[in-house]
Parts: structure tokens; sequence; C-alpha cells
């Protein structure tokens, strides 16, 4: 496991990377990230990642749907930044990417410098027996984790 990210001299972290997949528990890690941001004069970093849906090679047209959900997800994300980040003095930014959302919350991570990830807890039954993004994470990566109920 890699050293600690955090600056000698800082009380907390510079940047917080939060994922966000438009999950009550998503939008609630997004709610905490974006005070715990504020409060530290930290950079948040939202991240949406688009996925694939399994059906998408079977069904063409959910490929299609989920396309356009995704897009309209990212434009409503995007807006909500526009309009409280400024009023809530937060420096933020939406990142938008396409793949695995543990992959792309770990290469975000590494590419910002971030000093911690937030991120939401599954709500998935099935989690519980096969592990969760947000178990991965705590179990693998090299920064804070911060998992929202």
């Amino acid at each position: 496991m890699e050293a600690a990210r955090f600056e000698l001299g800082n009380d907390g972290p510079t940047g917080i990377l939060v994922g966000v997949d438009g999950s009550e528990t998503s939008l609630r890690a997004a709610a905490y990230a974006a005070g715990l941001a504020r409060r530290q004069g930290a950079k948040l970093i939202v991240l949406f990642v688009r996925t694939a849906p399994a059906t998408s090679m079977v069904v063409p047209e959910a490929a299609v749907a989920m396309d356009q959900t995704h897009d309209e997800l990212a434009e409503e994300l995007r807006q909500l930044l526009d309009e409280n980040a400024p009023r809530l003095g937060l420096h933020a930014e939406l990142v938008v990417r396409a793949g695995n959302p543990y992959v792309e919350l770990l290469r975000v991570a590494e590419e910002r410098k971030v000093d911690a990830i937030v991120v939401g807890a599954s709500t998935q039954a099935g989690h519980r027996l096969v592990g969760s993004l947000a178990a991965k994470l705590v179990r693998h990566a090299a920064w804070p984790v911060t998992v929202v109920p």
C-alpha cells in the first residue's frame, strides 16, 4: 500500500473525490463530501461513470436508452454543481467517464491526486454476499474511504 497522501502541514484533505451514480445513497455521499470540502477548503471532484448494461449486447435498444439516461443524469449533476457550488463557496468539478466504476474511481483519484474518496453504501442485497464497490475500495484503495449510508 502506498504511503499516506496527505501533505505535511495540512489538517485534512485538499482534494475529495465522490462517486455519484444517481442513487439515493450516492447523492447523500455527494452532500457529505460537499460539506467536508467546504469545511476543509478542499476541491470537490464529482465522478459520474457511464456503465454499459449487461443487456446492451443482446438488446441494442437498451444501450440507447441507457445512454440517454446517462446523458440526462450527467447534465442534471452538472446543473446542480453549477448552481450550488458557487453559493456554497465550493471549488467543484464534474468528471464523466465510461467504464467500470471501481476502476474509474481509482484512476481519477490517482490522476487528480485526491486525498480522500467518498461513496454511498450499496443498497443491493446481492452485494452483501459478493461485495460492493465501497467494500472493494475500503479493502484495496490507497486513500481514506468514507462510505455514507
